[in-house]
């Protein structure tokens, strides 16, 4: 699956679930470890796992504890645990979110049901097995980041000491230096997987690990990526997110009906449409001419679904709150941030901001509510401390302010290590992280051909969370298999020749 304004799923404005103990009280003791066995049938194949919920300790140089990382391990068993097997960590996004969304929603042994189409079921939510899970092709590290899930600052530490790019960036990456270590895995295959802010996490924590642990990674894994903050946050001295939404509106427009025709075509217009014409014609500014303003407003209609005079009134940027009401006003509806195709009502729809996101509200309850059941009942790990699916980690420092990019970080570190591999998977309906701004950023990345050809895009018929939606699960599953063999060496020829990027 930003700040909590921004993202989700990575980006789930869901509270914590409880209230912390009032200061002064006896601190909740807290269980350390708790190792369970399972099985399912996953792949195609039956296996048993091992999954151990787990704290574990950072600590400083002098060795100091620093904070106390809560984590769920994966891994398959063989009589034991094969130390030469592939290893993935993966997390969300928020910043400030929890691991349980990717967890519980497609890439680990179980998974929260929901109707195919990535809709909540009447409550209360129920898990079933996940023969989709990643588990087939690597063992799994779920890591809550500090202030997200259980994870906390020790005693006498502060939250602000890890709410931040540079601070997450190290925590995070001394956290996998040490799990590796303690679990002697340092001979393991290592994947980093990361949905949204995630992404930005991931690019960050692979070029850190690399250059001040000296461990090298094999492949990251961007679920709804966003590398460069000014590909998401529009202003009036940014004019590239008005341009790089523009594809996922017209996908939207689409997929309501408000367009007819071939997906593929129109979406190929709007992608010309957005970098040749419209994004000159914003660079323009009051120079754009009259006839060339309203030669603009007509196409950027006719690609959107959207009243040409209401496209005028907007000054040629809709945005993504206008669009999302104003698209379906004449049904009363919304669409969805998170999965556009999931539509919301709103108490006046006249207003020229949609009132909530119904893609979110989809996924917050049944999620949280899942992870308490499934961790305390299946699991058998008991601990009183509230969960924090989302919040709880307080204002983010962006070292460049609101428009940081780690696109140079992920550049770095491929250049470094020209093994590594990438695998982009980005939903056509995702209006918080859109998948056109995701294909413009991984192509100014400034990589040779080579190293370029190291990077792999595919796309979801769904939104921000596509393993929501059962036929996207079930293909991203496919394309994560296919990624870990091509990275590793392992799959025929045949099987890896898959053009870079697909749609």
């Amino acid at each position: 699956m930003l700040r909590t304004s921004l993202l989700v799923c990575a980006l789930l404005a869901a509270p914590a679930l409880a209230k912390e103990k009032p200061a002064g009280q006896p601190p909740v003791p807290v269980e350390q470890s708790k190792t369970v066995m399972r099985k399912a049938t996953i792949g195609g194949e039956a296996l048993e796992y091992a999954v151990t919920s787990e704290f574990l300790t950072l600590r400083d140089d002098g060795g100091a504890a620093r904070a106390e990382v809560f984590h769920m391990a994966y891994s398959k068993w063989h009589g034991g645990i094969d130390v030469k097997r592939p290893v993935t960590f993966v997390f969300n996004g928020g910043p400030g979110s929890a691991s349980l969304w990717l967890h519980l929603g497609g890439v680990g042994p179980r998974r929260v049901k929901m109707s195919d189409e990535g809709e909540a079921l009447k409550p209360p939510a129920t898990l079933v097995d996940n023969p989709d899970s990643w588990l087939a092709v690597t063992d799994l590290v779920f890591i809550d980041p500090v202030g997200t899930g259980y994870s906390r600052p020790a005693k006498g530490k502060k939250q602000g000491e890890f709410s931040g790019l540079e601070e997450d960036t190290a925590a995070v990456a001394e956290f996998i230096r040490a799990w590796i270590t303690k679990h002697g895995r340092w001979s393991s295959p290592k994947f980093l997987a990361g949905e949204s802010y995630g992404t930005m996490r991931a690019a960050s924590v692979a070029s850190t690990l690399q250059r001040r642990h000296g461990m090298r990674l094999n492949g990251i894994v961007l679920v709804s990526t966003v590398l460069d903050m000014r590909t998401i946050r529009g202003s009036s001295d940014n004019d590239l997110p008005d341009v790089l939404f523009l594809p996922a509106f017209a996908a939207t427009a689409w997929y309501h009906k408000k367009l007819t025709g071939d997906r593929a075509p129109l979406l190929a217009a709007a992608e010309k449409f957005a970098i040749e014409k419209y994004l000159v014609g914003l660079a323009k500014g009051s120079a754009l001419g009259t006839e060339e303003r309203a030669a603009l407003a007509a196409e950027y209609a006719g690609l959107t679904g959207l009243d040409v005079e209401y496209v005028k009134q907007c000054g040629l940027r809709v945005g993504m709150s206008r669009f999302a009401k104003e698209l379906l006003r004449d049904r009363a509806r919304t669409v969805g941030r998170l999965d556009s195709r999931l539509l919301g009502i709103d108490r006046d729809s006249g207003g020229s901001r949609y009132e909530y996101d119904p893609s979110m509200v989809a996924v917050d309850g049944p999620f949280s509510s899942a992870f308490q059941q499934y961790i305390r009942n299946e699991l058998e790990f008991r601990i009183e401390r509230p969960y924090r699916t989302l919040g709880g980690v307080g204002r983010w420092k962006y070292p460049e302010g609101r428009y940081a990019s780690v696109t140079d970080r992920l550049r770095s570190a491929m250049t470094k290590n020209p093994h590594l591999r990438v695998l982009v998977a980005s939903g056509y309906y995702d209006l918080a992280t859109p998948y056109f701004a995701a294909d413009y950023t991984m192509r100014r990345l400034g990589l040779p051909p080579e190293l370029q050809r190291n990077i792999r895009t595919r796309y979801y018929d769904a939104g921000h969370m596509m393993y929501t939606h059962t036929p996207s699960r079930k293909k991203l599953a496919r394309d994560i298999t296919e990624f870990y063999g091509w990275t590793l060496g392992q799959a025929p020829a045949s099987e890896t020749a898959g053009a870079a990027t697909e749609k």
